[in-house]
């Protein structure tokens, strides 16, 4: 056998140049040829993202906003099971709820949802997330972008977030998935996941309560309710639908003395306030605004 970079010997020789340049010619044409596509690996519609790439992987996730039918905004009552629900209902294409903070603490701004939501030309408002005895956020707000308190890593007050972004629809998730939003609001416990009311939560104290809810799609829902555990509310929320919306998450807020609900005259149904005489000021509120 010749080495590497030898002359070739007779017999190779001897062979036509034809015969012998006939293989390269073969590869060469196969070369510029389409590569075929593995039919068990079709190609993704998006590039793979690192996790740590907050901005690239909100950009990836990004979906358009969802078609279909409009919820109509609107206010109105309900009993589910013996809990009286007060409620705004809207579309997330046509509304959006808005975190309104106080960063000087409860009162400091807004003395109720009333003037909360016409600072924000909102034409609702309800109570948001939870807060100390000092008056700071029991968990991590972001208000128009803002941040403040810090992310409630270790109890159920704090297991899941409301966020809103422009150009997304805004999202009930666990607080392990949240990566920052334009708005965000960090309360709990999760009342409803996935149509089914959630396990282990309390029942035994009775109160008012204030929740946010969803259908999972763009159909919203901001309550008020009449005294109840959060056991018979999450219950009672399971395979309910208000006013047209049905329920696929919901997200307790705080309740008790902060549970309030007021609605203006332009949302259909209004005008409505429930803020009993024994309410205390909150730290921040939920807005439902229009679009413009």
């Amino acid at each position: 056998m010749p080495l590497a970079g030898s002359w070739p010997s007779r017999e190779t020789a001897a062979v036509p140049i034809t015969l012998r340049l006939l293989p390269l010619a073969v590869l060469l044409i196969a070369s510029c040829g389409p590569t075929p596509r593995d039919p068990e690996r079709p190609p993704t519609a998006n590039p793979v993202v690192s996790p740590e790439d907050d901005s690239t992987r909100a950009a990836a996730v990004e979906d358009p906003l969802p078609q279909g039918r409009v919820v109509k905004a609107a206010f109105g009552s309900t009993v589910i099971e013996g809990i009286r629900i007060e409620a705004m209902v809207y579309d997330s294409r046509t509304h959006r709820a808005l975190v309104a903070d106080q960063p000087q603490g409860p009162g400091s701004i807004w003395r109720d949802a009333e003037s909360a939501s016409a600072a924000l030309g909102g034409v609702g408002a309800v109570n948001g997330g939870f807060f100390t005895p000092e008056g700071t956020p029991l968990g991590l707000v972001v208000s128009q972008g803002r941040k403040s308190g810090e992310v409630n890593r270790s109890t159920s007050l704090g297991s899941g977030y409301y966020v809103a972004s422009s150009g997304r629809t805004p999202q009930l998730i666990r607080r392990e998935r949240f990566r920052g939003g334009e708005e965000a609001l960090q309360a709990g416990p999760f009342l409803v996941e996935k149509a089914r009311s959630v396990g282990g939560l309390s029942e035994r104290a009775s109160s008012a309560r204030t929740f946010i809810a969803t259908d999972g799609r763009t159909g919203w829902i901001l309550a008020r309710t009449g005294p109840c555990s959060l056991r018979q509310l999450a219950q009672a929320l399971e395979g309910s639908s208000i006013l047209g919306v049905s329920i696929e998450t919901a997200l307790n807020l705080d309740g008790g003395r902060s549970s309030e609900i007021w609605v203006s005259k332009q949302l259909s149904g209004g005008p409505a306030h429930t803020r009993p005489l024994w309410n205390k000021p909150v730290r921040n509120f939920l807005v439902l605004r229009p679009l413009r």
